[in-house]
């Protein structure tokens, strides 16, 4: 017989190594109590994933673990908040020990590097997602918003864009002999929040998102909550030869709208642009400035030759 719900929550998600000093009440009661330091707000997001939906059915217990706080973290590098703690609802089939024990490796790995500690969440019978909220702090009025972009602002991203959707290409076997096989899947399955970049760009950037659905999807919402337009160079995009090589015509199709990358995607005005590039230095974070932002609505693609063409291709969507 399987645990039972109680037991199932003390012996994987009450002994934390993370043990924050601003969590006056843990796990064990109604509800956390915590304490939101002076100066700062609260930021808050949380993301359900289920199975055949967000990861393919195969995907490993500790890779589950680790997406399922990664893209929350994220969020929050996407707001430029820090960390600091998480609540977690779990629906299994059944109680499966050697799955939570590799399950619960992959979020505190992650958690415990971020300082993130796990206050609550619940637990219940059903087919396999998992709900999680992150919450992070942020000095007032500091935050990162979709709404900051203007005219002029430059447009970046970081690190390499459509490598997760060759993964998942991979994963469902729809490819095969790729150089590199391996860390396309892991990119998949294990992406890194570029929490310190974000935690960098407040005060530099004036608008941010993490690519999730896509770049002309999340892009999208910044000029649309900003009220502007955009021009993205296709040769400036980051992209894997790999990705080049298998996408087929016009290759910029697929990284264009390929989701699961969870890079940040952010504006920067024109005389910050050295002081965000050097601060992205110091962290380690690779950018890319890939595009102007125009008073004209709309996104537009600047072709090898020169021709701009609208861009119509949009990422993944619910219900649609």
């Amino acid at each position: 017989m399987g645990l039972g719900e109680f037991n199932l929550i003390e012996r994987y998600f009450e002994h934390q190594a993370v043990r924050r000093d601003d969590v006056a009440t843990p796990i064990g009661d109604d509800a956390a109590v915590v304490s939101v330091a002076d100066g700062c707000e609260l930021v808050v997001s949380v993301d359900t994933l289920i199975e055949g939906v967000h990861f393919p059915p195969q995907t490993s217990p500790q890779a589950i673990g680790h997406k399922a706080l990664a893209v929350n973290l994220s969020d929050l590098a996407a707001m430029g908040a820090k960390p600091a703690w998480a609540t977690l609802a779990l629906t299994l089939p059944h109680s499966d020990e050697a799955w939570l024990e590799a399950f619960c490796r992959g979020f505190f790995q992650l958690a415990d590097q971020y300082q993130v500690q796990l206050i609550g969440g619940d637990t219940c019978r059903g087919p396999l997602s998992l709900s999680v909220q992150i919450m992070g702090q942020v000095a007032s009025g500091e935050a990162l918003t979709r709404c900051g972009a203007a005219a002029g602002d430059l447009i970046y991203v970081s690190g390499q864009i459509g490598d997760a959707g060759l993964g998942l290409r991979l994963v469902q076997r729809q490819l095969q002999g790729v150089r590199d096989e391996d860390y396309f899947i892991q990119r998949l399955n294990c992406p890194a929040p570029r929490i310190e970049a974000g935690l960098a760009l407040r005060g530099v950037a004036s608008a941010a998102i993490d690519i999730s659905d896509g770049l002309v999807a999340d892009l999208g919402h910044i000029l649309k909550k900003s009220a502007v337009g955009a021009v993205l160079d296709v040769e400036a995009l980051p992209v894997a030869e790999q990705v080049k090589s298998l996408a087929g015509e016009p290759w910029w199709q697929w990284p264009l709208s390929a989701g699961d990358d969870y890079e940040l995607c952010f504006t920067v005005p024109s005389a910050r642009q050295p002081q965000a590039e050097a601060l992205m230095a110091q962290v380690g974070c690779e950018i890319s400035c890939i595009g102007v932002v125009e008073p004209l609505r709309g996104l537009r693609l600047r072709l090898a030759d020169g021709q701009l063409i609208e861009a119509t291709r949009q990422g993944y969507r619910h219900f649609v």
